[in-house]
């Protein structure tokens, strides 16, 4: 049996050339496009304006390898956890976060994750394959749709902070937001698109001779390498000399400020020390911090430090002048929040295990 293409990793050109050989109008392929990205349609037979023979020879001649909801759970505070399902029968998770001013959807970039961040459930898992960009424009697409249907909202902003690491994806993340910001596509504001690296200097200076339109976010941490190689083993290779060095070239290229995430944890990265290391790394690079608290992850060595300290490493970044802001985990109670995603089911039990390819 003849393998069928998937439809959606054909560009338009290809696309049209391929309905060409079926000997149908070049007009169709601009049809069958905005059922694919501007409806986010997983079946042929719901593309109502093609002809009955022409969904025939889709389904003949093609596959939509949609990404699918395999379980979902729904936090106390709104927060929505799915667990998607790949065509290969992979899983990933995505999260719907609403709050009072925004609703967020967090994705991933790969199946795993290949970093071994201390600090993250996703880093205890393997890297198994990166995602293409027909998976996280869905993942996006059925995010937004529970957003309307759950809440009657629409979806504000995307954040590509789940598993995996999109700078180790580059092609497929930044095709992913061409087509989730494409007018024929979700037609999404690149303003309104965050993606979060652990930290790889020269691909983020590829974003800069890329001149991209999204915001960028840097998964910081810890304002001296020592600390750094301790909980992020990637710093050993792209040290804060390093990053530093690589986030003015990419404001210099794109005019956009940096957000350094930094999750404070007890007796590591809490102490006004560490704040004034902090805040002189801030002062090296135009951009603004997220303070974020710690969430627990199973066989983590870290703990959540406490209100007075969090209070005081970031009273001493305001008073530097250092523009910053706490976040609020969401999601905690169903493993959703930042650092938690690693496939667990509602009773906190890893089940969905990941699949090698081959």
């Amino acid at each position: 049996m003849q393998n069928k293409t998937d439809i959606r990793a054909l560009t338009a050109d290809e696309l049209k050339n391929a309905l060409g050989t079926l000997n149908e109008k070049p007009f169709r392929a601009k049809q069958v496009s905005e059922w694919l990205w501007k409806k986010a349609a997983h079946n042929f037979d719901d593309m109502t304006n093609l002809s009955a023979d022409l969904r025939e020879k889709l389904k003949a001649h093609f596959v939509i390898n949609a990404v699918r909801i395999d379980t979902q759970q729904i936090s106390r505070d709104k927060t929505i956890k799915s667990a998607f399902k790949l065509h290969d029968g992979n899983i990933v998770e995505g999260v719907l976060i609403p709050t009072d001013s925004r609703m967020t959807a967090c994705i991933s970039s790969q199946v795993g994750c290949s970093l071994t961040c201390k600090f993250c459930a996703t880093g205890k898992l393997a890297r198994i394959r990166n995602l293409d960009a027909a998976e996280m424009f869905d993942q996006v697409a059925i995010i937004k749709k529970q957003s309307e249907q759950n809440y009657n909202i629409p979806l504000s902003n995307i954040v590509y902070m789940g598993m995996g690491e999109p700078l180790l994806n580059y092609a497929n993340v930044l095709e992913s937001i061409k087509k989730i910001t494409a007018p024929d596509g979700l037609a999404m504001a690149p303003k309104r698109i965050t993606v979060s690296t652990a930290g790889i200097a020269k691909m983020i200076k590829k974003l800069g001779d890329d001149e991209v339109k999204f915001n960028l976010a840097l998964s910081l941490h810890a304002a001296n390498d020592e600390k750094r190689n301790k909980i992020m083993p990637i710093n050993e290779q792209n040290n804060l000399d390093a990053l530093a060095d690589a986030l003015n070239y990419y404001y210099d290229k794109t005019g956009n400020k940096v957000t350094f995430e930094y999750i404070i944890f007890k007796d590591f990265n809490d102490t006004i020390k560490d704040a004034i290391e902090l805040e002189q790394f801030y002062n090296r690079v135009p951009a603004k911090v997220n303070i974020i608290e710690y969430n627990p992850i199973d066989g983590g060595e870290f703990e959540q430090t406490s209100n007075s300290r969090l209070l005081a490493f970031i009273n001493h970044l305001q008073n530097h002048n250092v523009i910053v802001t706490q976040r609020r985990s969401r999601g905690k109670d169903i493993d959703a929040a930042c650092g938690q995603l690693a496939n667990k089911n509602e009773n906190g039990v890893i089940t969905r295990k990941l699949k090698p390819v081959g």
